[in-house]
């Protein structure tokens, strides 16, 4: 079925143990995008400066990404400065330049609106809701969100999980918006609205609730760990992609899905900026997610 996603697309200098890279492309549109295109078709929506080619964002064309909801702006695109400390799961942000990613509201085109599976990434949930409102009759909406929102928009975000299926957040995320622990904070999600919450751990895994039910998935005990930068988003990506792809949410279905988006972020993580995604094939992926499943059976 219809995917779209509404996203960042953002130039990123990342530094980590590791090294460094500059004005790597990224954004939470173009990761979840790359991810989810590997299960199916994606549409996507979000605001570029004059600055981004068609030489950016080449790896999304080529995956077949349909980028008519990207809207070219007068101004420079998003840009993201930000420093990993040793255990690759706390970071500093050095610098955000919003630039047009801030400037304008997001635009849903005409022919998106019959889309059935809507990804909110990361952003304004007013702008999230303003979006949602051009969606004729979604069957599945997931929303993104992050401290900023919660702490500066908090009543608009209660309304708008109030008009989701399903809600991602990390651990320190949950925590703010409920003042609880991980599964407690998952649990006291539930009450705010959607039918699904689902809390992003990092190299924890993540957890999902949903009435009577509660799943747990470990993280892909992967070696080599570069850059953890869009990994959340990735995660996203390839959840809401095997969703669309068989066209129908369960909880078992959900799992599942869950199951392909800690393979594609154990992906992400292997090197800068998009750049181990946009080559993967979905051999690459069936191949770990065989390894994964012997790894977590008993």
């Amino acid at each position: 079925m219809s995917l779209v996603v509404i996203g960042s697309v953002a130039f990123d200098t990342i530094h980590t143990p590791q090294g460094s890279a500059v004005e790597e492309l990224g954004g939470s549109g173009v990761h979840f995008a790359l991810a989810a295109s590997l299960l199916g078709p994606v549409r996507m929506v979000g605001n570029i400066g004059r600055d981004l080619t068609q030489e950016h964002i080449a790896c999304l064309i080529r995956r077949g990404v349909c980028l008519k909801g990207l809207r070219l702006r007068d101004g420079k695109t998003f840009r993201w400065t930000g420093r990993y400390h040793e255990d690759m799961d706390t970071r500093d942000t050095l610098a955000v330049e919003l630039n047009v990613f801030g400037a304008y509201p997001p635009e849903l085109p005409p022919e998106y609106a019959d889309s059935k599976f809507v990804f909110l990434a990361n952003g304004s949930p007013v702008h999230q809701m303003q979006v949602l409102d051009c969606v004729k009759a979604p069957e599945f909406v997931a929303l993104d969100t992050m401290d900023h929102w919660i702490q500066s928009n908090r009543k608009e975000l209660e309304v708008a999980l109030r008009r989701v299926n399903c809600v991602l957040v990390n651990d320190s995320e949950s925590k703010l918006l409920t003042g609880r622990e991980r599964l407690d904070a998952a649990r006291a999600m539930l009450k705010m609205g959607p039918q699904y919450v689902i809390v992003k751990g990092g190299a924890h895994g993540a957890c999902m609730v949903c009435a009577g039910e509660t799943f747990v998935i470990p993280a892909f005990p992967t070696a080599k760990v570069v850059d953890p930068t869009g990994a959340g988003d990735s995660f996203a990506g390839g959840m809401m992609g095997y969703l669309a792809r068989v066209g129908k949410v369960t909880p078992g279905a959900v799992r599942r899905a869950m199951a392909y988006g800690t393979i594609i972020a154990s992906f992400n993580v292997e090197d800068f900026g998009t750049r181990r995604v946009a080559g993967l094939t979905m051999e690459d992926v069936e191949q770990r997610l065989a390894e994964f499943r012997k790894i977590v059976e008993f």
